[in-house]
């Protein structure tokens, strides 16, 4: 594009403001999300009274403690979680160039999930330890995000290393993801079988990711990964708009394309195997809703990465609240509705994805 003048045109202008305003659509959609989420649940409150909650204006000291304590760590949670495996979704994606990438998908959240239970079951966590009593610090998901990471990154590596074969197609690492999915699976019900009652019911616990175990500590320890890795992602959002030309383009302009893929695997992968070391698996979140936001708002990476971070938080918190009202009183874990959500359109990625 040539400037004149050093004036950018009037076309391209009225380009970019397009994108920042669909930004702030769903910025605002997510702070409404975010304040409905809060409302609704076993005990409704009026949206009125959520405000006073929030501004410690309220009469109502058991409002405020279902405010503070439970609704807003818990939907705040959602919000960033979502967003997270959204952005590592769409990273996944662009450098892998697989429409078909997600960490679910390729196998990562069942690798990070078997990493995870495996440290439960050799060295225990106080994170864990909430399903008996109450977890403290933020120091209890460590060894679990440890195990969570090292058995993301054996699965994020074969992936890689199967995306740098010629000749390997899309469908091709989709099943390869399937059969890590399985295998790693397979481990985990390997290490039920021999687990006692307490470590049990904290690897059972996994099977149900849901953002109601989240408390202000773990919302923190999210929010410090999510941001940080985010930021990196929408720094190098050019290098990413430069791979979806190939590789070859993308070497044409001084990019190192296998450096940049595994610092990018590896990055999606640490996020993602935090975030279910905290929350358990949530699947198909980072494989809809970068589709999603490609119809929405194109594949410039400079806009793509902030809507997907924005619409998957989005999209988790629509999830959590409709969790808590669909069999209300009792509240279905987040991960039923998301893969109720994600199977139909994964499928419709399989068959019309080339088109």
């Amino acid at each position: 594009m040539h400037f004149v003048d050093g004036q950018i045109p009037a076309a391209y202008q009225r380009y970019i403001a397009g994108k920042l305003m669909l930004l702030l659509l769903a910025l605002l959609v997510l702070v409404l999300g975010v304040v409905v989420g809060i409302s609704l649940g076993t005990t409704d409150l009026p949206l009125k009274e959520v405000f006073s909650c929030l501004f410690r204006v309220s009469d109502s000291a058991r409002h405020e403690a279902i405010v503070w304590n439970i609704r807003l760590p818990q939907t705040l949670t959602a919000a960033v979680a979502g967003g997270g495996l959204a952005i590592a979704g769409t990273v996944m994606q662009a450098t892998l160039r697989n429409p078909l990438g997600s960490p679910f998908t390729l196998g990562i959240s069942h690798a990070a999930a078997f990493g995870a239970a495996l440290a439960v079951m050799i060295k225990g966590s106080p994170l864990f330890a909430s399903v008996v009593m109450p977890a403290e610090g933020l120091f209890g998901p460590f060894w679990v995000t440890c195990g969570a990471f090292t058995a993301s990154l054996i699965s994020a590596f074969i992936i890689i290393a199967l995306s740098r074969q010629r000749g390997t197609s899309s469908e091709v690492m989709v099943l390869a993801g399937v059969a890590l999915g399985a295998l790693f699976t397979a481990g985990t019900m390997f290490l039920q079988f021999f687990a006692d009652d307490v470590q049990l019911a904290a690897i059972v616990f996994w099977t149900f990711g849901d953002t109601a175990r989240a408390s202000w500590s773990e919302l923190l320890f999210l929010g410090l990964v999510v941001g940080s890795t985010a930021a990196v992602f929408m720094a190098n959002s050019w290098i990413y708009n430069a791979l979806d030309a190939g590789d070859e383009t993308a070497r044409g302009l001084g990019i190192k394309v296998d450096r940049v893929r595994i610092y990018a695997m590896l990055s999606a992968s640490f996020l993602t195997a935090v975030t279910i070391a905290l929350l358990g698996i949530i699947g198909f979140v980072g494989l809809i809703v970068p589709h999603m936001m490609r119809r929405l708002i194109g594949a410039d990476h400079r806009f793509l990465l902030p809507a997907t971070l924005l619409v998957g938080g989005v999209l988790l918190v629509a999830a959590d609240t409709a969790a808590r009202l669909i069999l209300k009183p009792y509240t279905l874990p987040v991960s039923v509705l998301t893969a109720f959500l994600g199977a139909p359109v994964f499928f419709f990625l399989v068959v019309k994805g080339r088109h």
